[in-house]
């Protein structure tokens, strides 16, 4: 008897000290009332697609890159596809990496169909049929969430019908009733929140349920998007209701809600009508300054509720680091969008193998179409490469996001020796800040709050994510697009003291000129000849320390490409 009670005494004890969020005023806390700082990371790309993730020329819904595909391959090669790339495209090797690299969170972008079956294909009208694969997907992910104590954030991204006219986002048909357009597609939501909320109410590292991602639609408004709604009637009256059908079940878990327009046209909307409430609000292209966040800030003050920034990224190393710091100041936690796809401004990239290209090739009206056979290769390779032993890492992202918001300190990108002859990649410069670690002149996307056109900032798009522009040609990557007072950094070690000839490995269309300095006032400029193909500089003296040596290269004159520095003894 006396086991029995310690038995359930550890049980009830552990249940006690679970870490289940909570509203606490402004706060996020966990059961011991300690404040919990989310950072987050999507997991966009994966239950559902969109266009852009896959570098489409075509309108970029998930079924119609599956009506796509199915042209080319057939259904039954298709679904094949469909389950590799959902098998492939997260696992627990992702958790345990985000992990590693200091994130504490996930959010998880669901397809209601997953779930559930579309209204149009109930067997029964009005009627729910459940379906376990998004279920059972979701149970694996929070166990590997679990096992490394990082909150799962439920975050319905693409509901029944579709909650606005940004198609993508939720995989909207136009030629079927919208969420808004159709009572049957509201009580679907409804209920699958319900189901959702039943399965996991006893779940502690369930961090909350965002209940309908990024509502962008004209209720009385001009504008499609739904930015100008001075009401958000139908919007408040729909989250209102799921709020009591989740309430019914579950009364433990936060519930995040978001405005109209992308999530921040909140006219109407509040004040928030339950007391474990956290007000989302989403982030792209604009400044990341004190102003541009104020009137969240005012809305956590008035309501004493926390604030989340739930969605942003889709910048530069720059942007990132300025807006985490920016959030962490303020005590706000955050969720970056994405962890993956065939780009290069994310922590993990997607390859482009040469059979996708051509299909995407095709797709532009640029190449013949592929056969049945290319095609499924192609794709069965692209759902093979969705794996993240096959991504490529850019630490250079995950450095600017959990290093960079709390030092100015460098680090080397990659560990260089200095022996004999030794080759540093101009591509390898120091991580660090812009004005630190590098300079250039371009280095962000802020077209929301300047209102001009979209600017870049590594205009090569490959390699690292910082302002400095990266291509590839067939002998590897180098520096282009170089301006006169941009500069670079790299930190090396000798393995002995002495004297040392440096010179680089050119391409430019006229004579340029470089300075190179260190901190031990040594300085001497390189003069470069035109020449249309790689050619190396002439050399020119320089004493290095033993151990840690530190040059920066600044044009001066021209444009020159840049490739390698050679140093040699």
């Amino acid at each position: 008897m006396k086991n029995l009670i310690n038995i359930l005494f550890l049980a009830i004890t552990a249940i006690g000290f679970s870490q289940n969020l909570h509203t606490d005023g402004q706060k996020i806390v966990n059961e011991k009332g300690e404040n919990i700082l989310l950072k987050g990371i999507g997991l966009g790309g994966h239950m559902l697609q969109e266009g852009y993730m896959l570098k489409v020329p075509f309108s970029g819904q998930q079924h119609v890159f599956k009506q796509h595909i199915e042209a080319l391959i057939g259904k039954e090669a298709t679904a094949e596809f469909y389950n590799r790339w959902l098998a492939n495209h997260t696992q627990k090797t992702d958790i345990d990496s985000l992990k590693s690299w200091g994130f504490n969170s996930v959010r998880l972008p669901m397809h209601y169909n997953l779930y559930t079956l579309p209204i149009e294909d109930e067997p029964v009208k009005g009627k729910q049929t459940w379906l376990e694969k998004g279920f059972q997907m979701t149970d694996s992910l929070l166990q590997w969430c679990k096992g490394n104590k990082m909150y799962l954030i439920l975050d319905m991204h693409a509901t029944p019908g579709g909650q606005g006219h940004d198609l993508n986002i939720s995989d909207r048909d136009p030629s079927k009733p919208s969420l808004w357009e159709s009572k049957a597609n509201q009580e679907k939501l409804v209920a699958l929140w319900q189901k959702l909320a039943e399965r996991y109410k006893d779940e502690a590292w369930i961090g909350a349920y965002d209940i309908i991602n990024e509502p962008n639609w004209a209720f009385t408004g001009k504008h499609k998007n739904g930015i100008d709604e001075q009401e958000n009637k139908p919007l408040k009256k729909l989250m209102v209701e799921i709020t009591k059908a989740i309430r019914k079940v579950d009364k433990k878990h936060i519930l995040i809600i978001e405005g109209n327009g992308w999530g921040n046209n909140y006219n109407g909307v509040l004040p928030p009508w339950d007391d474990n409430m956290v007000i989302s609000f989403h982030k792209y292209w604009n400044y990341n300054t004190q102003a541009e966040i104020q009137g969240f800030l005012d809305f956590r003050k008035k309501y004493n509720t926390p604030i989340w920034l739930g969605e942003t990224g889709e910048n530069s190393n720059v942007w990132f680091t300025d807006a985490i710091t920016l959030m962490q100041q303020n005590n706000i936690g955050w969720c970056w969008w994405p962890l993956k796809k065939l780009g290069f401004n994310n922590p993990l990239e997607i390859k482009v193998n040469p059979g996708y290209q051509k299909l995407l090739d095709y797709w532009a009206d640029k190449a013949d179409k592929p056969t049945q056979k290319e095609a499924y290769d192609a794709l069965m390779q692209l759902a093979e490469d969705a794996k993240i032993e096959n991504n490529i890492f850019h630490k250079d992202v995950v450095d600017a996001m959990m290093r960079l918001p709390l030092t100015n300190g460098t680090k080397p990108y990659k560990a260089v020796n200095i022996d004999e002859d030794t080759l540093i990649k101009a591509v390898n410069y120091d991580l660090g800040k812009l004005g630190i670690a590098y300079f250039d002149t371009d280095y962000g996307n802020y077209y929301v709050s300047t209102g001009k056109e979209r600017t870049g900032w590594n205009n090569g798009r490959t390699y690292r994510n910082d302002g400095i522009d990266i291509y590839k040609d067939e002998s590897g990557y180098y520096v282009g697009d170089t301006q006169r007072g941009e500069w670079l950094q790299y930190t090396f070690e000798a393995s002995e003291e002495g004297d040392y000839e440096i010179a680089f490995t050119t391409k430019t269309t006229s004579e340029c000129s470089v300075l190179i300095e260190n901190k031990d006032g040594y300085s001497e400029v390189i003069t470069i000849a035109k020449n249309l193909s790689w050619n190396t500089s002439e050399a020119k003296k320089i004493t290095l320390n033993k151990g840690f040596n530190q040059l920066k290269i600044t044009v001066l004159k021209g444009r020159p490409d840049l490739k390698e520095i050679l140093i040699k003894k």
